[in-house]
């Protein structure tokens, strides 16, 4: 989801294969901006210079970007000039069918040895496996953590073999049914916002029309160019591809089909999948893995949860023109993000129109038709839907993979029991990424498979640093992250301060739009050292991966207020905080909480 076209490990995955396809130009400036300046992209300011009136007359040039590329009709007016109109985009190297100045490292990584059992690693070195199995490495799972897993090894010098029962394709969740056709709906659903922003910038138009069925043609055609470059990569690699179900049968053994293969070590890279409540007519909901293929519109969408993907959808369907409503148990939304972050965007949300009903959850759903459903709320109220989003959480895909047979331990959600370093209670089996107990995330799927290969057959032990890992949530507006959120901060600190910054967007002065946007800096007060930076607003996690460098490298609030912004960019808000909004201290806090129970 967010790195160079040669990735951390080399090669290309799936966070920089599409990019170059699929970047808007505004998209491709913000992020030039904030990651080639290091550190920041600036904020809006009151006064009009020459500088302000360029930056919303750019704004106004590339509103209508990629419009046909999601399915969306615009009059021609405005389709003429604009660079997303044209169905054509940048190609990564290895779809040219040459070598290209970025694809010649990656070919050269898996170079493999001409004699039996040796070949020829990245770093120039060799492994040579001494055992008497089939593989060095079977793999199990052709997720993100699996393929990194799997072609770093063989470019080490490994013999290797990946299995993957294609349930969703090769890439994993992802690839196929997660964060790329997700990003690439979100990218769509902005555009009718972007269309009426349009009119404050001189722009004259209808009302865009809907072709979702080329919208829904042009995201499998995309996917299915990175299925196959999937496979390439681990054909090129030397990595055997076996599809079908991979099961464990022993320390060494996993069994696909009817075949059994042998292996030094098994990892287990298999991901999650959907949970499902247990309720009445729960068949008749629908998945993240299927959200992606529906063959209409919905217009009148009911969603279940309060997490990212439930977040996310509900923005991008209420973007597509449903109507939607929002089941969530609690009043806030986004469990584990920073509290205001949350309560901001569920009431930026609210107001865009999007109904949130709050300690509310389906009991029942009654199927009327094709497409019609009756959904029975805890409340008593009954709404109708043409689509029920289920998106309450994942688990780890472990079930019937033969893992407790053979005695590997498992967590009471199917998710593998595992050492710093992926170890499991089996000496010789191993698991990275959403089978695990560790953050949900592609890139941290990535790093561990990569530190994995790297330990075992690069011969530089290491494991992945998930300190201060940054994400963002694609929702409408966007919510990025790094760092503590405010209370956790409080709790490993002891004595923070809080800085805040609540503003309209320099655009959006023009645009008419009510959008705001929310900037936010936690600094452990003992070091001055920034701990947390939360941001809800357009582009946020295009700013946060700048940002996210800068807290890795433990920046101190001092250092962060010596940075000169970039103007005018929302993120300049991010360098020009100056004054504390409020301070925190635990013990007082603690203190005050006991007082009713000692006056009693």
């Amino acid at each position: 989801m967010q790195v160079p076209l040669l990735g951390r490990g080399g090669g290309l995955d799936a966070s920089s294969i599409h990019k170059t396809r699929i970047y808007s130009m505004r998209t491709l400036r913000t992020t030039i901006v904030s990651i080639c300046a290091g550190l920041v992209v600036v904020a809006t300011l009151s006064t009009y210079t020459p500088s302000i009136l360029s930056t919303k007359m750019a704004a106004g040039s590339h509103i209508i970007s990629q419009s046909v590329r999601q399915g969306l009709r615009v009059p021609p007016a405005l389709a003429r000039g604009s660079m997303g109109m044209r169905r054509t985009g940048l190609r990564a190297p290895m779809d040219t069918g040459r070598p290209g100045v970025n694809e010649m490292p990656w070919r050269s990584m898996y170079l493999r040895g001409s004699k039996p059992g040796v070949s020829v690693g990245a770093s120039g070195g060799a492994y040579k496996g001494e055992h008497p199995y089939d593989y060095d490495l079977f793999v199990i799972g052709a997720g993100s953590g699996g393929v990194r897993a799997s072609r770093i090894s063989a470019s080490h010098g490994a013999k290797v073999a990946v299995a993957d029962d294609l349930d969703v394709g090769l890439g994993g969740t992802c690839v196929n049914v997660g964060c790329v056709p997700k990003k690439l709906f979100a990218y769509g659903s902005e555009i009718t916002t972007e269309v009426a922003d349009a009119k404050g910038f001189g722009w004259d138009y209808d009302k865009p029309g809907l072709d979702w069925k080329r919208l829904i043609d042009n995201k499998n055609s995309e996917i299915s160019r990175l299925n196959g470059i999937y496979e390439r990569m681990l054909n090129n690699a030397g990595v055997d591809v076996v599809k079908g179900r991979a099961t464990v049968k022993d320390a060494h053994t996993v069994a696909v089909g009817d075949k059994t293969y042998s292996a030094d070590k098994i990892l287990v890279a298999v991901g999650g999948w959907p949970v499902m409540p247990d309720i009445e007519g729960k068949e008749h909901m629908i998945t993240s893995n299927e959200i992606f293929y529906l063959k209409d519109a919905p217009k009148k969408a009911v969603i279940i949860g309060s997490g990212y993907i439930a977040v996310e959808f509900a923005g991008i369907l209420h973007g597509y023109g449903a109507d939607v409503d929002l089941l969530i148990r609690r009043d806030s939304i986004l469990r584990g993000f920073d509290t205001d972050c949350g309560d901001y965007l569920r009431d930026a949300m609210i107001q865009q129109g999007v109904n949130i009903r709050k300690q509310t959850e389906a009991v029942k759903i009654e199927k009327r038709g094709d497409r019609d459903f009756l959904v029975h709320l805890s409340t008593g109220d009954v709404i109708e839907a043409d689509v029920i989003l289920c998106a309450i959480g994942r688990n780890p895909k472990t079930s019937g993979l033969g893992l407790e047979e053979v005695g590997v331990e498992l967590a009471k959600n199917g998710g593998v029991v595992v050492k710093k370093d992926g170890q499991t209670s089996i000496p010789s089996i191993y698991a990275v990424g959403d089978c695990t107990d560790t953050l949900q995330l592609t890139p941290v799927a990535l790093a561990e498979g990569h530190c994995f290969a790297d330990t075992h057959f690069g011969n530089n032990p290491r494991t992945a640093d998930l300190e201060d890992v940054a994400t963002a949530v694609f929702s409408h507006p966007n919510l990025g992250t790094v760092g503590l959120p405010e209370d956790r901060a409080l709790d490993k600190y002891g004595n923070i301060k809080v800085y805040k910054s609540e503003f309209r967007p320099l655009k959006h002065t023009v645009s008419g739009s009510d959008e705001r946007s929310l900037m936010k800096i936690i600094v452990d007060k003992a070091t001055d050292r920034v701990v947390g930076m939360h941001m809800v607003g357009a582009h946020a996690g295009e700013m946060m991966q700048g940002f996210a460098a800068a807290i890795k490298m433990r920046i101190s609030k001092a250092q962060l207020d010596s940075v000169i912004g970039i103007h005018p960019t929302s993120a300049e808000e991010f360098v020009t905080m100056r004054s504390v909004s409020y301070e925190r201290s635990k013990e007082e806090e603690d203190s005050k909480q006991k007082e009713p129970a000692l006056a009693a």
